[in-house]
């Protein structure tokens, strides 16, 4: 991600010590400057009320400028395969989706 290596499980470990975050997904998406960003899609724990923004500054506060989640969606799951493994493709295709849906209705 961004022509610097990210480690999407890093940032998944990250966002999990967060004690408003119940289950997380990092994956790329594309960005016509970076050439990919980090981008999080996000399960919070019942009655959290933190922002997009709120997740975004945390995890920028514990890694390098260049490691932070620049996109963060909140789900009510992240999809998993049968034996427990995020399943990342459809991960980034639901956000390329709602992002396209938020450019339509902007």
């Amino acid at each position: 991600m961004q022509n610097l290596k990210v480690a999407p499980a890093e940032l998944e470990a990250i966002l999990l010590s967060h004690p408003s975050v119940e289950d997380v997904a990092v994956v790329p998406l594309p960005d016509e400057e970076a050439g990919e960003i980090p981008a999080a899609s996000v399960v919070l724990a019942a009655g959290a009320k933190e922002s997009e923004e709120d997740i975004i500054k945390f995890v920028a506060s514990n890694v390098a400028q260049y490691k932070k989640v620049r996109v963060v969606h909140f789900v009510d799951s992240i999809p998993k395969s049968p034996s427990g493994k995020i399943m990342r493709r459809l991960v980034k295709e639901a956000m390329i989706e709602k992002i396209k849906a938020c450019r339509l209705h902007t």
